[in-house]
């Protein structure tokens, strides 16, 4: 992590957490509620996200869900477009890209996306700590609250508190449940008896009591202690990271206004309003999510006592102390060239996939059959994997050898959205064609009369017909030596 500098006389900040106290026991976190430039951003941020939230599993392309996580059904769908267990390597590039641009965003702008877009503190902040400050009042009433003995006003606010939360838990549960199994599914589980989709229901239960324990017990320890990435970037940050930082340099020593001091009035405003109770003072902390809500504090008392705004404010550790602007580093660049090339390499991977997938094997267990007509036949089974919203004819033609016929077992290979389908087929030779025990085999796929790929597979013969052959070219040689010593 950066190294920052501690205010003289707070130098074990790093010792302990700020949810803790002395005895070890939780610290309740009940932040003030601050107004300004930045949390008006937020605002807009924070409900624009919610609203695309809740209303994407409503969003449909082409009758098709925009996003669908089933993994119960290995059925994904990633802005339209679907994949399947086959395209697990996909997923796991798509995830090594999705790293690095975490560890070049960090490396620039810090915590950034837990304080703006993480759906934990969306969530925390903008719907669950707004309802508790409606029905308990404000920082200090809360705290209050908390102490006083369990009356009738404590009993009443609390149980609308719980009860609001177990309800709005439920209803996040049920977004999150609609993009595993989609919409149409979830209205399925909603309407029809219960006995049709008790797994589906105890789900939906279990995602509820998990929401309303994070939203009500656990909170901001989920970015303290549960969430790995806020540890993650005490490795990532260096002293070029952009994050919410307090000008030591133009602050210290604090004091009252009207002393000749630096310009912090130790009102520690920047602490209460803090979701995760740390005092910024102190440098960059891993508690920290960069929400910038002490930015706003700072600045509205700085307005206050007549002084320059921005003691708190968005900046690097050697703009605050070398007093330079931002500067692009060569990390920055290095991480910026990876995850181009890797995004790169994904979105071609991605589009140039064909929209049937098909693997050919030889049937297990099976070796040869030899035809009255003098034919040789493999048995072959093919797996068709449909990755497009439309139904597809598939057509295997033999491109080599040429003298090969195919001939489908059953029904006309087709295979439906978005789904697989089996079939067997033989392959055919004339013996005189099948000159060695393994002959290299050739196969087009077509769907719907277009070439979708090309396969590679074996055709098995009798063994005899090499050792025939070899013989017959053992005898050739014997009998023109024979002749060229008479």
């Amino acid at each position: 992590m950066a190294e920052t500098s501690a205010t003289p006389h707070v130098e074990d900040f790093r010792d302990h957490l700020s949810i803790v106290d002395e005895k070890g026991k939780r610290k309740w976190v009940h932040p003030k509620f601050q107004a300004g430039k930045i949390f008006t951003r937020r605002n807009i941020a924070a409900y624009l996200m919610l609203g695309l939230l809740v209303a994407g599993p409503f969003i449909k392309i082409n009758g098709h869900p925009l996003f669908l996580f089933n993994v119960v059904d290995r059925t994904f769908i990633i802005w339209g477009i679907p994949f399947f267990p086959q395209d697990f390597f996909l997923f796991g590039f798509a995830m090594i890209t999705f790293f690095v641009f975490i560890i070049l965003f960090t490396s620039v702008f810090g915590r950034w996306w837990c304080g703006w877009a993480c759906p934990q503190t969306i969530f925390m902040e903008f719907v669950f700590r707004r309802i508790e400050h409606w029905i308990e009042g404000d920082s200090q009433h809360r705290r209050r609250l908390d102490k006083q003995e369990w009356n009738w006003e404590k009993i009443w606010k609390r149980a609308l508190k719980h009860f609001i939360f177990l309800i709005i838990s439920f209803f996040i549960s049920n977004i999150f449940l609609a993009y595993v199994i989609g919409i149409d599914e979830l209205k399925k589980i909603i309407t029809e008896p219960l006995t049709e989709h008790f797994g589906g229901f105890v789900a939906m239960i279990a995602f509820s009591l998990v929401f309303y324990g994070v939203f009500a017990y656990l909170r901001e320890m989920v970015c303290i202690g549960v969430c790995p990435y806020g540890r993650l970037q005490g490795v990532l940050l260096d002293k070029d990271s952009m994050a919410v930082s307090y000008d030591f340099k133009r602050g210290e020593p604090r004091g009252k206004v009207g002393t000749t001091t630096g310009d912090c009035v130790d009102c520690h405003l920047c602490v209460a309003v803090c979701p995760t109770g740390i005092d910024i003072r102190n440098g960059t902390q891993l508690e920290c999510i960069n929400c910038a809500a002490c930015v706003d504090a700072c600045n509205s008392i700085m307005e206050k006592v007549h002084r320059p705004k921005g003691l708190i404010r968005i900046a690097s550790f050697n703009q605050i102390v070398k007093h330079r602007k931002f500067r692009i580093t060569p990390r920055m660049i290095g991480y910026s060239v990876l995850w181009s090339v890797l995004l790169f390499i994904l979105s071609y991977l991605t589009f140039s996939r064909p929209e049937v997938e098909a693997t050919i094997l030889r049937a297990p267990g099976q070796l040869f059959q030899k035809k009255d007509d003098g034919t040789i036949t493999n048995l072959y089974t093919v797996n068709l994997v449909n990755k497009s919203f439309d139904d597809h004819s598939i057509e295997l033609k033999v491109v080599s050898p040429q003298q090969a016929s195919l001939s489908i077992v059953g029904t006309p290979l087709a295979v439906k959205q978005a789904q697989v389908s089996d079939g067997v087929f033989f392959i055919a030779l004339p013996s005189g064609e099948v000159k060695q025990m393994k002959t290299p085999v050739e196969i087009d796929v077509l769907a719907d009369g277009k070439r979708v790929s090309g396969i590679k597979t074996t055709f098995i013969g009798p063994v005899y017909k090499q050792h025939q052959q070899e013989q017959e070219e053992s005898k050739e040689e014997e009998k023109a030596s024979t002749e060229h010593h008479d």
